[in-house]
């Protein structure tokens, strides 16, 4: 037993004659570590849309031709229901001269609605194309047009609402 004893003192005072001297590496970042200088992201160049399909140009020129002709239809009636309103605007509400009236300006708001059906279509020209990332100064030059028909529109009936009531 006491050879076994002595044994391992022996073996550990032998591993021990093995360790270094104590004195470890700094762990703090070398010189040869740190970065220097800076690192710039390359210029991303500016995204140039595609222009819509030669088609989508082909209905957006289309559609700005219709909504022409519907405000020209619209423009033609104005001077008729303008002449209805200014015979009954005096007409007490509910008499035949009031419904006659009633019943012109009704006419003129369904024309009315056929310029706002090509402005509709258009709008979705422009949603769609707005979602695929396309140009659209076209597409939103045809709408301006449209938007301002139907709001010169929307100008006249108002007016001879006004009138009637």
């Amino acid at each position: 037993m006491t050879l076994r004893i002595i044994s391992v003192g022996l073996l550990y005072t032998m591993l021990a004659a093995c360790a270094s001297s104590g004195t470890y590496p700094d762990l703090a970042i070398r010189d040869a570590e740190r970065v220097s200088g800076t690192m710039q992201p390359p210029a991303a160049e500016p995204y140039i849309p595609p222009p819509p399909p030669a088609e989508i140009v082909d209905r957006i020129a289309q559609l700005r031709g219709e909504a022409a002709a519907a405000h020209e239809r619209f423009l033609s009636l104005a001077p008729q229901v303008q002449r209805i309103v200014a015979a009954n605007s005096s007409a007490r509400t509910g008499s035949d001269g009031w419904t006659d009236a009633q019943v012109a300006l009704a006419n003129m708001a369904s024309h009315r609605s056929s310029t706002m059906v090509f402005l509709a279509d258009l709008d979705r020209i422009y949603v769609d194309a707005a979602v695929n990332a396309e140009q659209l100064n076209r597409i939103d030059s045809v709408r301006e047009e449209v938007i301002a028909m139907v709001a010169a529109e929307d100008k006249i009936i108002d007016s001879l609402l006004a009138r009637l009531n």
